[in-house]
């Protein structure tokens, strides 16, 4: 069991980590995949880099700071997170399982959404972003996901016993991933098909009915599902029911959610993209983490 858990490993994930670990809190680090920070060429306008640093020595070096603190930091892709109790929370990920007192999301805006014809027109007619929010709506009906990775299995996994059917739709990428994932999830695994051919347009007429490929056909969907990539921070907040604006998790000045034991902090949060602003609401996520497992022990 641990105090806080935090998604994401970049200056606003460590720097909470570093607040909540001297604190004497048990402290986890999630994270996976390429980070947006160690994109960055050349950072020269943060304190303390006189000839400036790239952003992939940065998100290194925090990362080493935190493994020399003893802290847990995990490559682990989160595919799921669900509260547990009333004071804990159940964070899956691609091989283990976390019960965690408190949530920090720190995984940086990802914006994962395709580019398909249709897909902008029929958003709120039939398109969704969270499985456990709408997969109740598609009960015995037709739906598909579109997705390649871990994650688009997953919101399958959850719709299968609820829908018809349900297509994963990989657009054109590999579905070795995928595959090797459904022969190891049994019953519900046989559900889902897995249809790799590229997508042309999501039709219908007001609201969703289904897609059509660049072969010139197509299939029926009463929903679609959209889940690419790595799931990010505005995924967690849709499956947690917290406030978004926009793309950006709601915070106020604590960097506290709408939802008790969460919290959210750099990117993931709106305003200012850069290092110096990730790190300051890093550090106060981390002691108002600090501040709420204290106040529920």
């Amino acid at each position: 069991m641990f105090d806080v858990t935090i998604i994401g490993a970049g200056p606003a994930g460590i720097s909470s980590a570093l607040y909540a670990k001297r604190a004497g809190l048990k402290v986890l680090v999630l994270y996976y995949g390429e980070s947006q920070l160690e994109k960055a060429h050349k950072i020269d306008n943060y304190y303390g880099f006189a000839d400036g640093i790239t952003g992939k020595d940065l998100y290194a070096a925090g990362i080493s700071q935190a493994r020399n603190l003893e802290i847990e930091v995990k490559e682990e892709e989160v595919v799921d997170i669900q509260p547990s109790t009333e004071k804990s929370f159940c964070i899956t990920t691609s091989s283990a399982e976390y019960e965690t007192t408190s949530i920090i999301i720190a995984t940086g805006n990802k914006k994962l959404k395709p580019k398909i014809n249709g897909l902008e027109e029929f958003e709120s007619k039939g398109i969704s972003y969270c499985a456990v929010c709408d997969g109740f709506f598609y009960r015995k009906k037709d739906v598909a996901v579109i997705g390649s990775k871990r994650y688009a299995f997953t919101e399958a996994l959850h719709l299968a016993p609820i829908a018809s059917s349900v297509t994963i739709l990989t657009d054109g990428e590999s579905a070795d991933e995928l595959e090797a994932l459904k022969s190891e999830s049994g019953a519900l695994g046989e559900k889902i098909t897995i249809d790799t051919r590229k997508i042309a347009s999501i039709t219908g007429a007001e609201k969703v009915e289904g897609v059509s490929f660049e072969q010139g056909d197509g299939i029926k969907a009463n929903g679609i599902f959209i889940a690419v990539g790595e799931a990010g921070g505005a995924d967690f907040a849709r499956k947690l029911g917290l406030e978004m604006e926009k793309e950006s998790i709601k915070t106020n000045e604590k960097m506290e959610t709408n939802a008790k034991g969460i919290f959210a902090a750099g990117n993931v949060s709106g305003g200012l993209l850069q290092v110096c602003k990730a790190v300051y609401e890093g550090g106060v996520a981390g002691l108002s983490a600090v501040s709420y497992v204290r106040s529920v022990k």
